[in-house]
């Protein structure tokens, strides 16, 4: 959808509701619904105000302290949402509504540092410079309930109905139990401009996967947040309810692997060649440094201390930093042939932030291909059991150390960005740090 369109839209009453979206810190749409004709009048020529503590506060929108850039200190003033026109949509599961993402600014009209998008711009930027041009896919797992929001909210998120009571992987009987709303999701994202390909079954009861055409690592970006909030949404109208958090229970995660890809300015891929695995020098450079980089940005890829509990031996979600030709038990597995092949990097939860994790993407490879890092040799077998392999953080406060103290991050994303997110998980890790647990008080309760 086009602004002319919109025009036309708000002025014929088809549309009277516009969703100004920006991404917050935890791969969230935030924002504000404006009257159609409002928005064509005032906002399209110099945007919307919000308050800078949207991306300084907790996953519960408490004001917590440590943020250089918004505080109690400075007033809790305003940064502008300038709309980004080119991700103008309908949303086909609200009545009468359309979309645009949000690029932020300050009120001086600066870019707002900390913003997500801004952070992925900037990579992308600098990737540019090099002649290449990034392109991605997200593949997000949830896990499906047929308790709604408000009765998992009672319920304290336990003895929840699954929607499949056992391992649907595939599974067509299975995944027919689930298709109005598996249906209802993929055509309602079709209609908001996203180009669905499949929907399957997974492992955990009631898992499930909707997977969408890859695209420039932008619009991918923007996709996956769309998408993501626009299926709680149609879940919650079904009287259902999914999460994407990254170990809702015991039994499998839910992944967000990342496809990733780099072309030339022919539009060809840059990583295709007759080395080896079918890898060009770029190629192979940038593996190395993907992999180089994969523990100091291992914050970007799994920011919440739930996102380390995937990582278990054998279960799909990878421990070993190794690389390997459609090998799943590496964290970097090369997939697909010819102008398809692409590195999917397998470590991402489906909490993850994409921007961020795509940012993290393009930084490390950049990092191989201005290092010139060569590249180790493929793995092939068992990678959980490669005892010589660097591994993934098993902990958030792990992760945080090496974030902090990587010489990359600060070189690739700067000091005020490092600065912002190492805030946000310490922010995280005092308030787990201070939680008494289910886990505690079975233990502890009576037999201690």
């Amino acid at each position: 959808m086009d602004l002319e369109e919109l025009d036309v839209a708000v002025d014929n009453g088809s549309i009277d509701t516009v969703l100004l979206a920006l991404t917050d810190m935890q791969g969230r749409l935030q924002g504000k619904r404006l009257h159609g004709r409002y928005f064509m009048e005032e906002v399209v020529g110099g945007g919307s105000e919000g308050c800078n503590y949207l991306l300084a506060v907790d996953v519960d929108m408490n004001t917590v302290d440590g943020y250089a850039m918004s505080s109690w200190d400075s007033g809790y003033g305003d940064f502008v949402m300038k709309p980004d026109f080119s991700t103008l949509r309908p949303v086909p599961w609200q009545p009468g509504t359309a979309m645009v993402l949000a690029d932020l600014e300050t009120t001086g009209g600066e870019p707002v540092y900390a913003s997500p998008r801004q952070i992925l711009r900037r990579q992308l930027d600098r990737l540019a410079a090099h002649g290449l041009t990034a392109y991605a896919g997200t593949e997000l797992e949830f896990v499906l309930y047929r308790d709604t929001y408000e009765q998992a909210f009672s319920k304290n998120y336990r003895d929840l109905i699954p929607a499949n009571q056992y391992n649907v992987d595939y599974s067509l009987l299975g995944t027919a139990r689930v298709e109005p709303l598996l249906r209802r999701i993929r055509n309602d994202m079709a209609g908001a401009g996203l180009v669905p390909e499949s929907a399957k079954g997974e492992c955990n009861f009631g898992q499930h996967e909707i997977a969408f055409r890859y695209a420039e690592a932008l619009a991918c970006a923007d996709n996956h947040v769309i998408y993501k909030n626009g299926a709680k949404e149609i879940a919650a109208l079904e009287g259902m309810a999914l999460t994407f958090m990254a170990k809702p229970n015991e039994r499998e995660g839910n992944s967000c692997h990342i496809h990733f890809s780099l072309r030339g300015e022919d539009g060809r891929s840059a990583m295709l060649g007759d080395g080896p695995a079918h890898l060009s020098e770029i190629g192979r450079r940038v593996l190395a440094g993907l992999l180089a980089t994969m523990r100091e940005f291992s914050l970007l890829f799994a920011p919440n201390i739930n996102s380390y509990k995937r990582y278990q031996h054998g279960s799909f979600a990878p421990t070993a930093l190794r690389w390997g030709v459609d090998n799943r038990t590496c964290a970097l597995r090369i997939a697909g042939h010819g102008q398809g092949m692409r590195v999917e990097n397998r470590v991402p939860g489906g909490d993850v932030n994409p921007y961020l994790a795509i940012a993290a993407l393009v930084a490390g490879a950049l990092h191989g291909i201005e290092n010139e890092l060569p590249l180790e040799d493929e793995f092939r077998g068992n990678a959980y059991g490669d005892a010589e392999a660097a591994r993934v953080p098993t902990t958030l406060r792990g992760a945080l150390g090496l974030w902090e103290r990587g010489p990359v991050a600060a070189a690739a994303f700067g000091e005020d960005v490092v600065a912002h997110y190492a805030n946000m998980a310490r922010v995280e890790l005092t308030a787990f740090d201070a939680a008494v647990t289910d886990w505690e008080l079975r233990r502890g309760f009576e037999r201690l």
